[in-house]
């Protein structure tokens, strides 16, 4: 029986255009946790398509636009010999029974937590039907084969949440202030929601903090505590949850076993390859920036290698890329792609990876690539010290770290050069067997959903 006030398990509610009541196209919850100022500048509810509710339909409806993304995926294909999606063939012959909203910073075009979210995907144990709350639901739908949901229509949200057996946080650092006070009462705000709806709730592959305020680190501890399972995806997370005498499961990144599909066109490129990720952050500067580029160059020089412009996310990253390239003097070529398996595939192909995100590092490290990081959060500074990787402080006001392989940020473009130089000549990846042993303990975090879904 469906519970009292809603429509049931199987009920969808339809969001084209025009076809939802006034109140639901217009009304959300007026923040974005992702911006530093709490703006929201898309109001999903009113700019989007949503699609139906059948996960039949919404496969059968995409299958043209999905292909792309699963015919590599596995030669398995469907009833109608269309080659399955990422959940299909992670669910194909199999019962649909629990409903489980998957929530994190998805549908809104960063690289790391589409991997996170095609991860989380690849994990789910059997009879568990996903619903993901995303930024941009009809391409998210498209792209895994899923039902997707505006992330900010409050009402919509309300309702899957009535409708659903199990909430996740679906992987990252979400609980944090550091961009913004708002994550912490979004992210925050939907899990209550959950536990107060009796829902099983699941704090999966979490980066807990930095958490600056102590409202924010007490609302993640009182949340975290009623978790029906937690997981976390780093050595500082472990050790703050441990301080908070709350058990949970700890292991790497889950992009780390991650499938890594191939880049169509990759080997035309000229040999050696760097790639090079970017982000847009404040300790960015153009002096630095400048200065970065500079140093891109010379190196370019004297290696000859092509350099890989990879933005992770788009609308943040490209533009940096777009600044650097015309003046880099050898052959290069910016990189965007979507499917974050391919993103990962990427990496295959590339001799040494110099990169600012995290999950460039990761995918970078977990496809055999020297890597050189460029440290503006802890979490990077945290995966330098696990898999032995060299860089520089971005902070101004740190000095860096020695037990981290952390230096300060150099003084000159040539200093900057010749770092990449040595790296690039002596350095040495993570070794197969190293790479092997993050994959097999990042697989901890699929056991922890089969513990608590598969009750």
């Amino acid at each position: 029986m469906p519970r009292a006030g809603t429509h049931g398990a199987d009920q969808r509610w339809q969001h084209a255009k025009g076809k939802c009541p006034p109140s639901e196209a217009t009304t959300d919850f007026g923040i974005d946790p992702d911006q530093p100022d709490g703006r929201n500048p898309l109001h999903d509810a009113a700019d989007v398509d949503y699609p139906s509710g059948n996960r039949k339909n919404i496969h059968s409806a995409n299958a043209g636009k999905t292909k792309e993304f699963s015919s590599q995926r596995s030669p398995n294909h469907n009833d109608k010999g269309q080659p399955l999606s990422i959940v299909e063939g992670a669910f194909s012959k199999r019962g649909f029974v629990m409903r489980a909203v998957l929530c994190g910073y998805y549908g809104m075009g960063n690289g790391g937590d589409e991997a996170l979210l095609a991860s989380l995907l690849q994990m789910l144990p059997p009879g568990v039907t996903p619903v993901v709350l995303s930024g941009h639901p009809v391409e998210t739908a498209q792209r895994y084969g899923v039902d997707a949901y505006p992330r900010k229509s409050a009402p919509i949200v309300w309702r899957t949440l009535r409708s659903a057996d199990a909430f996740i946080w679906g992987g990252g650092s979400l609980m944090q202030d550091a961009t913004s006070a708002m994550n912490p009462i979004y992210y925050g705000g939907l899990m209550a929601l959950s536990q107060g709806l009796g829902l099983k709730t699941v704090a999966w592959a979490q980066g807990i903090g930095p958490l600056h305020r102590g409202w924010s680190r007490w609302l993640t501890r009182h949340l975290v505590q009623r978790c029906t399972g937690v997981s976390v995806r780093d050595r500082a997370s472990a050790a703050q949850l441990a301080a908070w005498q709350i058990p949970a499961w700890s292991a790497p990144d889950p992009v780390w076993a991650l499938a890594a599909q191939p880049v169509e066109g990759l080997w035309d490129l000229p040999a050696p390859r760097v790639a090079v990720a970017l982000r847009s952050h404040p300790w960015l500067t153009a002096p630095r920036l400048a200065q970065l580029t500079q140093a891109l160059a010379d190196f370019q020089t004297a290696t000859q290698t092509c350099i890989l412009l990879v933005p992770f996310q788009a609308s943040h990253d490209r533009p940096i890329a777009e600044a650097i390239q015309p003046h880099l003097p050898g052959p290069s070529q910016i990189v965007s792609l979507t499917d974050p398996r391919q993103l990962k595939g990427l990496f295959r192909g590339v001799e040494m990876a110099i990169a600012m995100r995290l999950h460039g590092l990761i995918m970078a490290a977990a496809e055999g690539c020297r890597c050189f990081a460029l440290s503006y959060d802890p979490k990077v500074a945290q995966l330098m010290a696990d898999i032995g990787c060299p860089g520089w402080e971005m902070n101004p006001g740190h000095q860096g770290s020695a037990d981290l392989n952390l230096r300060p940020w150099p003084a000159t473009a040539t200093v900057m050069t010749q770092t990449w130089l040595e790296h690039y000549a002596n350095g040495e990846p993570v070794t197969p067997d190293q790479i092997q042993s993050r994959v097999d303990r990042a697989l901890l975090h699929r056991e922890l959903l089969h513990e608590v879904l598969a009750q």
